[in-house]
């Protein structure tokens, strides 16, 4: 028996970054939006877990048990007494620690697989619970849509969107470490004095109104000046997308991949373009939002 389950990437539209906690993570307002790139995972009954992965930058896929979609099924089988002997095939399409949650997406569709072949009944509750012990960005992963991640971004609030928004994504060659970014963001920061983080009510009322002009006008991320600092070619990316027409232009959580918010399909091929021919990139990928979560497509 299998289940393949299809899971979405994501963009910040709006990352709001708290001061340093005691734990060491930051409070965010994290407004996400689930955009149509995917990972297509597939869980079958096997003698053992293990995890294989097919794809663009398939080998800088972890396939031990640090894995996010092996430790998803670890623990969803811990929690009912059983042994998670499954392979895991990912077939990647977002981004590899490109700022998308490509890892994270893997993780949740996981669990909704293995939730599906073991018939484990799990509540949805039970589910995001297991996806926040994961990791910050899985639980939206599961959800999907638009929504408001408080906390380290794991607590989640849907957010009511008018339509759809159109994106240019710019792949940049390697990765970029989280910790490593949220680090050089507080580096960056040094004694200042830093608020707590709360969503933009422009940019809410841009979503709802499916308005792409006035959600450009509000999009943020403060993660973007440690991931240029990081990474300073970004910068000759963003400004690429922004000459050939985008709304905005913004690196993608983390980073490294830079999205750029254009008003319609046809501009997005224009601004696509533009960035393919512009040297300042390794791929570039179209994508609307916001899609469903994980969602189980065979099973």
């Amino acid at each position: 028996m299998s289940v393949t389950v299809r899971v979405p990437a994501k963009v910040n539209v709006q990352l709001a970054v708290g001061p340093l906690r005691p734990d060491g993570f930051h409070d965010l307002a994290n407004v996400f939006l689930a955009v149509g790139l995917y990972d297509v995972v597939t869980v079958t009954s096997a003698d053992e877990l293990r995890v294989t992965c097919s794809g663009p930058d398939a080998d800088r896929v972890p396939l031990d048990p640090s894995n996010l979609a092996a430790r998803a099924a670890a623990a969803l089988a811990a929690r009912y007494g059983r042994e998670a002997n499954v392979h895991i095939h990912i077939e990647k399409d977002i981004p590899v620690a490109g700022g998308m949650a490509g890892g994270s997406a893997d993780g949740a569709a996981a669990l909704v697989a293995c939730d599906e072949l073991w018939g484990t009944g799990a509540s949805r509750e039970e589910l995001l619970e297991i996806c926040a012990e994961l990791g910050s960005d899985v639980p939206f992963s599961l959800v999907g849509g638009a929504a408001l991640g408080r906390g380290r971004g794991e607590l989640l609030t849907p957010v009511e969107t008018g339509g759809n928004f159109w994106w240019v994504f710019a792949v940049a060659d390697g990765g970029l470490s989280t910790p490593a970014v949220y680090g050089e963001c507080d580096r960056l920061r040094g004694e200042a004095f830093v608020p707590a983080p709360d969503p933009s009510p422009e940019l809410m009322a841009a979503l709802r109104a499916g308005d792409a002009a006035a959600l450009a006008g509000a999009v943020s991320n403060d993660l973007q000046a440690a991931a240029v600092s990081l990474r300073p070619s970004l910068r000759a990316t963003l400004d690429a997308g922004t000459a050939a027409g985008a709304l905005a232009a913004m690196v993608s959580g983390s980073g490294p991949t830079t999205a750029f918010l254009v008003s319609d399909e046809s501009q997005a091929e224009k601004v696509a373009e533009a960035l393919r021919t512009s040297g300042t990139c390794r791929a570039v990928r179209v994508a609307a939002g916001p899609v469903p979560g994980a969602t189980i497509t065979v099973g």
